[in-house]
């Protein structure tokens, strides 16, 4: 049994950063999904895939990982890199590429 601790990114379609910020301790599948073949559903044995556990901060959720005993990697977040541009820029006489309607 061993999980993995990550912070989530944002989704597509939040703006802001409300809701990120925390980490999260999730379970790595132990067993395959099949596919049932009367219904279609996916299915799984493996009771702990759906089990998901949330942290304010990294620490909390590695310490209850190794109080536990529950072996895990950390994934850090990616930091975004956001450019610095306004609006005017376009409009400039030099873009690069011209501006069409």
């Amino acid at each position: 049994m061993s999980a993995r601790i990550f912070s989530p990114a944002k989704t597509a379609m939040q703006s802001g950063k409300a809701k990120t910020g925390h980490w999260v301790l999730e379970f790595d599948p132990a067993e395959r999904k099949k596919i049932d073949p009367l219904m279609g559903y996916t299915t799984s044995g493996d009771m702990l895939s759906q089990v998901r556990l949330t942290f304010d901060t990294k620490e909390e959720a590695v310490a209850y990982a190794e109080k536990q005993g529950i072996a895990f990697r950390v994934e850090e977040p990616k930091e975004t890199k956001r450019r610095q541009i306004s609006y005017s820029d376009n409009f400039r006489y030099d873009r690069r590429t011209p501006w069409t309607h």
